[in-house]
């Protein structure tokens, strides 16, 4: 089976590349399957040249949202803004998609239902293939463009699916767990061109359950649990909110940490305890004790995007 060639629907629209760069935000989306809301009033905002990593468990409502900004389902309640404005029909048609479903042909050869999808975006069809091949350059694909799909590991089906999204240069990215079954090799490949979008101002939304990649990508974060959002905003700004807690390791047994004013111990392990200090001057008593005890180390502990995660649903 081979896909039919565009005609002369496209034959009148010339491709440009649009520019890049603007505000993503979503305002109280809701949506509903029969008597079950599945987002309840979700908030957030996807600032320009900003990675923004969207995690939540199993059915918390990532892919919903993620259908919602694209206009794959209607919302119940909310708006979706595109640099401030209601989102239409035309801005989601400059937008790069990947969806929960992979939406491509098994039995197709990549490189033509590449070009074929950016002449659906408004490509020439030389502009696509040019674009398609560069893509697959770029993943380690160069020499498989001719390939059917089919004879592709899933890790490398996956790659084909994210030039896909990329191929139109798109003005903002919805990703839906674009680095599931990638190898550490095709994740860094993803990262870098993802970069060079977001250095044009192109903002990323992506869902992941991997809490290690996203606390290494993430500029910012949101929380989804119940489809509800627990926590969301500038990675820094989150984790500064958090209590500050430290490692201090010192020569003998820490245990006398227990008994000092102002300070919660979290944990405690010999001569390593980590502890929370309720101000400045708790802290500076507590290393003025520590140091005439034979203090080794005390360092300021960065909590982990997954460590917010789990305060935040818990």
């Amino acid at each position: 089976m081979r896909l039919k060639e565009p005609g002369a629907a496209y034959s009148s629209v010339h491709y440009s590349p649009p520019r890049a760069g603007g505000t993503l935000e979503a305002l109280d989306l809701t949506r509903r399957f029969g008597d079950r809301t599945v987002v309840d009033e979700v908030s957030f905002r996807v600032e320009p040249g900003q990675m923004t990593g969207f995690v939540g468990a199993n059915g918390a409502g990532k892919t919903t949202i993620m259908r919602m900004i694209m206009g794959v389902l209607n919302q119940h309640g909310g708006t979706v803004l595109w640099n401030g404005r209601p989102i239409d029909a035309r801005a989601r048609s400059r937008f790069g998609y990947m969806p929960e479903e992979r939406g491509l042909y098994p039995k197709q050869r990549i490189a033509d239902q590449l070009g074929y999808l950016g002449q659906l975006h408004g490509m020439e069809r030389s502009r696509a293939l040019t674009e398609a091949h560069r893509l697959l350059d770029r993943f380690g694909l160069g020499e498989r463009a001719k390939d059917r799909l089919e004879t592709l590991s899933l890790g490398n089906q996956q790659r084909v699916q994210v030039a896909a999204a990329l191929l139109h240069d798109p003005v903002a990215l919805v990703l839906d767990e674009p680095f599931s079954g990638l190898d550490p090799t095709a994740v860094d490949a993803m990262v870098g061109l993802l970069r060079e979008y977001m250095a044009r101002g192109v903002p990323v939304l992506f869902s992941s359950h991997q809490l290690d990649l996203i606390d290494r990508l993430c500029d910012a974060l949101v929380v989804l649990d119940s489809g509800t959002v627990r926590l969301a905003g500038p990675v820094e700004q989150l984790r500064g909110a958090r209590p500050e807690q430290y490692r201090l390791v010192c020569t003998a047994d820490a245990g006398w940490t227990r008994g000092q004013p102002g300070v919660e111990v979290v944990d405690l392990d010999g001569n390593t305890a980590i502890v929370t200090p309720a101000d400045a001057e708790a802290r500076n008593q507590l290393t003025r004790q520590a140091a005439d005890r034979g203090m080794v180390e005390f360092a300021r502990l960065r909590p982990s995007l997954g460590d917010l995660y789990r305060e935040a649903i818990s």
